[in-house]
């Protein structure tokens, strides 16, 4: 623990040159109170899987435990290249997919610290068993955000029994990541302030929309973005499911849209319910640039237009060569 303190407080120092510095924001690093168990289908494999959260201590951050034997930093650094329409966590032979929505409500709640142990169902031998998929549940963060306030958050304190400071990354210069016409860029602020847009032009009932929330807090999060579900376009189910992918969606899980017919199973939660959807992706995504416990979003303006996965990996991938030079 002493060397990986030495290592954060190197990055903070490289922080104040580059990127900003790491400020206490007025509050003690935080844990879920207990143990809550979640279960569901995955929305790629159509796995079935069983999700623990339990409690951990400070600085310790939030990772995946597979069978208690190893573990995935829920950190950017573990990102696998090439993961289409969700966010896979890699290392060795292990593997979890479709981690946004719940690594976006521990973020948004502040779960800071937190091990996420996760079994298949359905799978006889562990030593087959390294390729893990985090339940959709209703397409959204709902579920997730239910039942941490059901179980409940506590300071966390590291294993000497000491409270920490959540420390967050300030940014003082513009940062940007493109492709096409596609952006992900971060200007400086003195809060957590977030702005997407997207744009389906051939999708009349989406069509263009824009999203826009400062700052970002545990209410508003709760009330205006975790329940905003996955959507995906009706046309391009088949071709989806041709390579692979969304073997576990459903009316259920996901908002369909058709290009020719509009939505195919209303009502929606908001009128803008797609561009809400983007957000909270944004944010599961973000909280990749977590360490030792702190926090994830980088304390600036964050303005994305047409992205993605990918994207918000780049962007988060542009952040951290940034810390690390």
């Amino acid at each position: 623990m002493k060397m990986a303190l030495m290592a954060f407080n190197a990055k903070r120092d490289a922080f104040s040159k580059i990127l900003g510095l790491s400020y206490a924001i007025g509050r003690l690093q935080q844990t879920i109170r207990r143990c809550v168990e979640v279960s569901g289908k995955g929305l790629h494999s159509g796995n079935e899987s069983t999700v623990w959260l339990s409690p951990e201590y400070a600085q310790k951050g939030r990772y995946f435990d597979f069978h208690s034997k190893y573990s995935i930093p829920a950190s950017i650094d573990f990102a696998q290249q090439n993961s289409p329409l969700c966010t896979t966590l890699s290392a060795d032979r292990f593997k979890v997919r479709t981690v946004e929505h719940l690594l976006s409500a521990l973020e948004a709640t502040g779960i800071d610290n937190c091990k996420i142990q996760i079994f298949n169902n359905n799978v006889d031998s562990e030593e087959d068993d390294c390729d893990f998929e985090i339940p959709i549940l209703d397409g959204s963060a709902k579920q997730w955000v239910e039942a941490i306030e059901k179980a409940g958050l506590v300071v966390a304190v590291d294993e000497s029994g000491n409270s920490c400071e959540r420390m967050a990354p300030y940014l003082n210069e513009p940062v940007y990541v493109c492709k096409n016409d596609s952006f992900v860029a971060a200007i400086p602020s003195p809060n957590v302030r977030l702005t997407y847009g997207i744009d389906f032009s051939k999708v009349c009932a989406i069509g263009c929309q824009w999203f826009s929330l400062a700052p970002l807090d545990d209410s508003f999060y709760v009330k205006q973005i975790a329940s905003s579900r996955t959507f995906c376009i009706y046309e391009e189910v088949e071709q989806m499911r041709n390579i692979g992918l969304i073997k576990g969606g459903t009316l259920e899980n996901a908002i369909v849209c058709s290009a020719s017919k509009g939505w195919l199973n209303p009502p929606l939660r908001f009128p803008d319910e797609p561009c809400r959807h983007k957000i909270l992706d944004l944010i599961g995504d973000l909280s990749l640039f977590a360490r030792l416990g702190n926090q994830g979003l980088p304390v600036a303006h964050i303005i994305a237009y047409k992205g993605g996965h990918a994207l918000h990996a780049d962007f988060v991938c542009r952040l951290n060569d940034l810390l690390k030079k």
